[in-house]
């Protein structure tokens, strides 16, 4: 049965940087320590297709962490694996006479043969090794690889002995085997081993960097606890602490530019996705329910292809997100600077409307940004609501941002101050060269 997925889209995907830009590597690439294409391959898909299932959220936490605890190491070689792909993938066709046309060279079909060999006997261990046959949440997993490598046919192959060069019949006699007859069961070997390949190297990269494994709470209870989060892709980051739940499931977020209000939001949306895809994650703690989508807007772009200007990018956005909750779905949603593309009056009193109506969804969780403080001096009535800032200090005229969340509301204006520690008005009055 195919476990259930969080609904979300490319907007979001973008806005976490899930996979990165030319000038950023994203957070995939942190992850993507794999020990071969294959690996690699199916990590991006995990990437893609985050989990909404309790059970196999867990099942993949407990795999990794208990691969991690035992300091598994890969039963296979990578350069085995690429030669393998190569092979199989050059299966050979048939003459009309019913003759096997092999399309590899002499040398291609032996490496191939012998890498083949290689993978059955690497993976026979690690089946019946206590790595595999101890951890209880890859038993199920396990059981079917010790089936896949019992079938009749493959006897020969885990028997071979490869210390000396196979003879032209014996290689002969394994192409036909490994091409034709079971080279379906070859390529679920090889789904196989690229699974292992993913949770021990997300496994290794959790005990590396001290990530937490969340503890994952049931649908609909609209919880989430966070300590110590911070951005996979920062060094040296100070971890915050946040705590929504049914009854208190809307934060109103302020703060001055450059206080670290996006960067907050990117790091709590990043901890909740990588949670749902069942993985460790930089925290101290973490427990979470289990969403049905999440939805964030942190840097969304004007559409110059339909016209629609950043305002009406943004109504677009809020209005999709209401169409999703009104189907009764469980959500987690981020804005950041709500309604920026418009004037204040209209930004005021649309970001107090949507915002109270969001908080009266109680199986779902929204964090919203804004300039706008005298809305959440407004919106203070709403019992739901939590509201909390991003501070800055000054330190004479210069600000300084120590990026630690912080209970309230915040008026913290500086954009004149930092304006005139540039010197921008100095230059256009008196006509200063900047050097």
């Amino acid at each position: 049965m195919t476990a259930r997925l969080l609904e979300t889209d490319e907007q979001t995907l973008d806005d976490l940087g899930i996979f990165g830009r030319q000038e950023a590597e994203g957070i995939f690439g942190i992850y993507n320590h794999t020990h071969s294409r294959g690996g690699e391959r199916l990590l991006r898909e995990w990437f893609k297709a985050p989990l909404a299932d309790k059970d196999a959220i867990n099942n993949r936490l407990n795999t990794i962490a208990q691969f991690a605890l035992r300091k598994t190491g890969f039963p296979v070689n990578g350069s085995v694996l690429d030669s393998i792909e190569k092979y199989l993938s050059r299966a050979p066709d048939d003459d009309s006479d019913g003759m096997s046309k092999n399309t590899l060279s002499e040398k291609e079909t032996l490496d191939g043969v012998v890498a083949t060999i290689e993978l059955l006997q690497g993976m026979q261990a690690f089946a019946d090794a206590a790595d595999a046959t101890d951890l209880p949440a890859y038993s199920t997993e396990r059981n079917e690889l010790a089936g896949l490598l019992a079938d009749t046919a493959l006897a020969p192959a885990l028997k071979e002995k490869l210390k000396g060069r196979l003879s032209y019949s014996a290689v002969t006699a394994y192409d036909q085997l490994f091409r034709k007859r079971v080279h379906k069961q070859l390529e679920q070997l090889l789904h196989y081993v690229y699974t292992l390949d993913v949770y021990l190297s997300v496994g290794q990269l959790s005990a590396r960097n001290g990530y937490v494994y969340p503890r994952v709470l049931g649908p609909g209870t609209a919880t989430l606890v966070i300590k110590g989060v911070v951005h996979p892709a920062l060094k040296n980051a100070v971890g915050n602490d946040i705590a929504m739940r049914s009854g208190h499931n809307l934060i109103f977020l302020t703060g001055a530019n450059m206080a670290g209000k996006s960067t907050l939001l990117r790091s709590i949306s990043v901890a909740v996705y990588l949670a749902h895809m069942g993985f460790p994650l930089p925290a101290k703690e973490m427990a979470f329910s289990v969403m049905d989508g999440m939805y964030t807007t942190v840097n969304l772009p004007d559409n110059l292809g339909i016209g629609a200007s950043h305002f009406y990018m943004e109504v677009l956005r809020a209005k999709k997100v209401a169409v999703e909750l009104s189907k009764k779905k469980s959500l987690f949603v981020i804005f950041d600077e709500l309604f920026r593309g418009t004037n204040v009056k209209d930004a005021h009193e649309a970001t107090v409307a949507i915002t109270s109506a969001f908080a009266k969804n109680q199986h779902s969780l929204f964090i919203i940004s804004s300039h706008i403080v005298e809305a959440g001096e407004e919106l203070k009535k709403e019992p739901a609501i939590s509201f909390q800032y991003m501070p800055t200090e000054m330190n004479g005229n210069v600000p300084e941002y120590p990026y630690m969340l912080r209970q309230g509301i915040t008026d913290d204006r500086h954009g004149m101050v930092i304006i005139r520690n540039e010197g921008i008005l100095d230059i256009l009055r008196e006509g200063k060269k900047v050097r």
